[in-house]
């Protein structure tokens, strides 16, 4: 929500912002005195040209929008759900009386709703198994390079103990 427009007997939010499928309420706060009088909810860019989309007191719904009047608490409510981008425009909310009409108008934006797509979740797991090969081929690395020292240092072991079993039978010989 905006700022407040406030008319003399009628006031709600200038502007409203909905996610693509999710819903809004708008709130329209009017004086007790009107309390008696038809409520509605009309769509267009101006006023004296706009379409009734639901009205008191019957509450006739269209397929995705409600209004409910609490004469009490001197508000009508009206709910949009299923919320679309042919839904963006200007709306009016109104209180029928004679003479002139009191309405004050709101201006509804529908944004696309931010989601996390199964492409971005990849990239995530992708950069995860690429971190793990990397260790995996490190350890394996690793392995290889203390088995390759292991053998060279028992070869190396067994070459010395020849050498030196060589030349103790070398010196029995000639003692």
């Amino acid at each position: 929500m905006k700022d407040t427009v406030y008319s003399v007997q009628l006031s709600a939010p200038e502007m409203v912002t909905g996610s693509y499928g999710g819903s809004v309420t708008i709130s329209c706060q009017y004086d007790p005195q009107l309390s008696q009088h038809t409520k509605y909810w009309c769509k267009g860019a101006v006023y004296d040209l706009c379409v009734i989309v639901v009205k008191t007191p019957k509450n006739r719904p269209s397929n995705t929008t409600t209004i409910a009047d609490d004469k009490e608490a001197g508000v009508f409510t009206v709910t949009m759900n299923s919320l679309s981008k042919s839904d963006e425009d200007m709306y009016w909310c109104v209180i029928a009386k004679s003479g002139r009409n009191v309405y004050t108008g709101v201006s509804l934006k529908v944004l696309k709703q931010i989601t996390p797509t199964n492409s971005s979740l990849g990239n995530y797991e992708s950069s995860w198994w690429a971190i793990l090969r990397w260790i995996l081929f490190l350890l394996m690395l690793s392995c290889m390079a203390s088995t390759s020292i292991t053998v060279w240092r028992k070869r190396t072991a067994e070459k010395i103990s020849q050498h030196q079993r060589f030349h103790h039978n070398i010196s029995i010989i000639y003692v």
